[in-house]
């Protein structure tokens, strides 16, 4: 790309908003269907952190697509660069020394692993919440497999639209087994040994 010229060297740098912050910036990429109980583990955790101190922000896939990712549908392509999005937007917030939460459905192995390579390894944690298509659909909080089941969404995703079970996650959060409680608390477990110069 020509004529453009990113500015980093006059920049307050990260361990400088690190330091102020007593943190380490992180995304935590929670992904799953649709109902799997990603938001609220996010927000649970989230409220903890916040109880200590810590300045954290979630990236929900609902909230994004009435915003910045509003002009995206459920193509592939879509799919695609609303994960690229939603990436470079989450590798910004954490190289502000922010504990970032990503709650996104990001199906395919594919774009979790783009997502890694825009975010860096040493900062993405791929954080798996399952629950299957059956159980996700008894819960159906938002009524829509319902509404999929009446054929008036089309490529629902565990439906009409694949979801590839993880290679790599580094957390498992099984919703169906363990109660949300449970699971914000692993999850605040495994944040707590990646960042081992502090304690929430």
């Amino acid at each position: 790309m020509t004529n453009i010229h990113p500015e980093t060297r006059r920049f307050l740098d990260r361990a400088a908003k690190e330091e102020l912050l007593r943190q380490k910036g992180v995304v935590l990429w929670l992904y799953g269907l649709s109902g799997s109980g990603k938001s609220t583990i996010a927000n649970e955790v989230e409220r903890v952190l916040h109880g200590s101190g810590r300045m954290t922000v979630i990236l929900d896939g609902d909230n994004l697509r009435t915003g910045l990712n509003s002009n995206l549908g459920f193509s592939d392509e879509d799919r695609t660069e609303n994960v690229r999005r939603v990436a470079e937007t989450a590798k910004l917030l954490a190289g502000q020394g922010i504990i970032v939460f990503v709650s996104v459905i990001t199906p395919l192995r594919r774009h979790r692993a783009a997502a890694r390579d825009i975010v860096g390894a040493s900062d993405f944690h791929e954080i798996y919440v399952k629950a299957d298509f059956n159980t996700c659909a008894e819960r159906d909080p938002k009524g829509l497999y319902a509404k999929a089941k009446e054929g008036k969404i089309g490529q629902f995703t565990g439906k009409d639209s694949g979801f590839e079970a993880p290679e790599h996650a580094e957390l498992v959060l099984d919703t169906q087994s363990l109660s949300v409680e449970q699971c914000a608390n692993d999850l605040l477990g495994y944040l707590r040994s990646t960042q081992n110069d502090w304690a929430a």
